[in-house]
C-alpha cells in the first residue's frame, strides 16, 4: 500500500462493513473499489494512514458532503473513533 505515497497510506474505510481499502494515488480511488465491493457511499470516510509512528489524518476530499459533513475533515467525533478503530485494528502493525 506505500507503493504511491511512500510515507503514507490513502484509506477509504467503511465504517458499516469495518473493512478499508488503500494504498491508491487518490481516496476517490479507494473508495470505488469499496463501491463496487457493495458498499454504500454514506459509510465511507477518507483518512491518511502513517505506519512509521502510527498517525492518521481525517482529511479527504471524499469526506466532503453537503448534508452529513461540510468539511475534508471528518468533523463528527463518533465517526473518528469509529474510522480509528478499523485502521488500528486492520494496520496497526504495518
Amino acid at each position: 500500500m506505500l507503493q504511491e505515497h511512500k510515507f503514507y497510506i490513502k484509506l477509504a474505510v467503511d465504517i458499516e462493513r469495518r473493512i478499508l481499502a488503500g494504498g491508491g494515488e487518490m481516496h476517490f480511488d479507494c473508495e470505488q473499489v469499496l463501491l463496487e465491493d457493495g458498499s454504500r457511499q454514506v459509510n465511507i470516510w477518507g483518512a491518511n494512514f502513517m505506519p512509521i509512528n502510527q498517525k492518521i489524518s481525517y482529511d479527504s476530499l471524499i469526506n466532503i458532503r453537503p448534508r452529513q459533513n461540510r468539511s475534508m475533515e471528518i468533523l463528527d467525533a463518533t465517526i473518528r473513533e469509529i474510522v480509528s478503530q478499523i485502521i488500528e485494528e486492520l494496520l496497526g502493525n504495518v
